[in-house]
């Protein structure tokens, strides 16, 4: 397994900063990946990630749910993402990269209101258990940072709260489920505040076209 995983590394490194990827921009999704795609773009311009790069550490086998941890812990570290994807396709935890680069699990801690349900419960319970200068001293499951990342992910980028993202996680939903509802209802909020703003300079007109006749 090593013997496989050795050469892929190689690769990402030496073609990484200069990969021609023109010809798969799209990042090789096809029509009905839409949602995905959403989710690829999103991360995208929340890390501002040059696409390429996106499509490199998909092509590394890394999960859709993961590639914002890859990011995250890029930008923390202040590494390239090749570097943190060498790490995880040597087989390190994502908690085990975390104390590589000497991050604790305070940077994952995203304040949220009320208490926190499952999965998020027992991963706060750590945080709420000790004090803030003894975060150093929890350990995370891959499971909790990728939950964690994402939630911060989400609702930073679409300025949505984190406590309904922890719910629509708690229904059961991917992130990549949860970031097109997000998306959508952002959406439909600007179409709907538009539309608001509109209205008065429509009755603005009807009323001038009354006072000529």
């Amino acid at each position: 397994m090593r013997a496989l995983i050795i050469p892929a590394v190689i690769c990402l490194c030496l073609f990484w900063p200069s990969a021609d990827c023109s010809a798969d921009m799209d990042i090789g999704l096809s029509i009905g990946d839409d949602g995905l795609k959403s989710f690829y773009l999103a991360i995208g311009e929340h890390y501002r990630a040059p696409e390429k790069e996106l499509i490199v550490v998909r092509r590394s086998k890394i999960p859709e749910e993961e590639m914002p941890v890859v990011f995250f812990l890029a930008r923390k570290a202040e590494v390239s993402p090749g570097l943190i994807v060498q790490l995880r396709l040597e087989g390190k935890s994502w908690w085990q990269i975390t104390a590589h680069f000497g991050l604790n699990a305070g940077v994952y801690y995203v304040p949220v209101e009320g208490k926190p349900v499952p999965p998020y419960g027992k991963a706060y319970g750590h945080y709420k258990n000790k004090k803030k200068s003894q975060w150093g001293e929890i350990v995370l499951s891959d499971a909790d940072i990728v939950n964690f990342v994402n939630l911060r992910f989400i609702s930073e980028h679409y300025g949505y709260a984190p406590e309904e993202v922890i719910k629509m996680r708690a229904n059961g939903h991917n992130f990549v489920q949860i970031n097109t509802q997000v998306k959508n209802k952002k959406n439909k909020s600007k179409t709907e505040k538009y539309a608001e703003d509109q209205e008065p300079a429509r009755n603005n007109k009807s009323q001038g076209k009354n006072k000529k006749k």
